[in-house]
This record gives C-alpha cells, structure tokens and sequence, in this order.
C-alpha cells in the first residue's frame, strides 16, 4: 500500500480528498502564479455573481488554477504551452477525469485574460450560473438558519424527532 506517504484528509467528501504532497504543491504555486492568474485572482476574490472561488486548489491528482465548488467548476489558465506538443491531449484527458469527478472544465486562454477581463468574469458567472445560483449570502437578512432549523419543529418533552 502506499503507507502515510499518500495520507488523505477524511473530513473532506472523496472528490476533495488530497495527498499532503499535492497540498504542498499546491501551496507553492500559490506563491509564484502568474500574471494571468494574478490578474483573474483580484477579481474572483470579489465574488463575481456572489460565488465563492478558491485559487490553487487541489483535486488528486491534479491542482486546478481556480476551484468554485458551489458550482463544481474549476477555471483553467491556459498560456501558451498548452498549444504544443502532447499538452493538448494530456489537457484533454485530465478535464475528462475531472468531469467523471463531477467537476466540469472551463479553459481561458492567457491572453483572454489580459486583453478581456470583463468578458472573461461575466463568462465564468455564466456558466457558474448554469450549475446553479449561488448559495444565500451571509449577510442577506440576517445568519443563515442553523442546522436543521427549518426543517422539522421542535421536539415536545418525552417525543421524538419524525
């Protein structure tokens, strides 16, 4: 087996789970993303459209640039070495592995990135919106109910919950 080597994190769902390792690297990239990430980052943390997006965010194996899980989409920076070699073939079979995940793909070249970013931003709230709206804002009237508050009426003394 792979031993402690390749430990997942069991409090989060299976499609979520990382290696240490990949959790690692995932951290590096943070660090040293680049201009288009950099760029495409000051927006998404905003919340465009009220989703919530996570940068660098590891799926095993893989790292996706940004991750909003509301909408299991993950946004992919593309530059240039995406065009060449087996790089498009090995792009392909990993959005197909994501997508068997439950997770659907959106590719965004690098130079859409910095010539449109308007455009880009309203393309990735489509189609976040297209899974789905976001979940209820914190702030929107008040906390959100709490676990179960709005389902079922209170017990009465000596009664069990349906």
């Amino acid at each position: 087996g792979a031993g402690w080597k390749e430990f997942l994190m069991p409090w989060q769902p299976e499609p979520l789970r990382s290696s240490i390792k990949t959790v690692r690297r995932a951290r590096n990239l943070r660090q040293n993303m680049t201009l288009p990430e950099v760029l495409l980052w000051q927006q998404l943390r905003k919340r465009p459209g009220g989703f919530k997006f996570r940068r660098q965010f590891p799926v095993t194996p893989y790292i996706a640039d940004f991750a909003c899980l509301e909408a299991r989409l993950i946004v992919e920076i593309d530059g240039e070495i995406h065009n060449l070699g087996d790089q498009p073939r090995r792009d392909m079979e990993r959005d197909d592995k994501l997508s068997k995940r439950g997770f659907r793909v959106l590719r965004i070249s690098a130079q859409q990135v910095l010539k449109h970013m308007d455009d880009v931003i309203a393309g990735i709230v489509a189609a976040c919106r297209e899974a789905g709206p976001p979940p209820p804002s914190a702030n929107a009237d008040g906390p959100p109910p709490r676990s179960g508050e709005d389902f079922c009426a209170p017990a009465r003394s000596g009664e069990e919950l349906a």
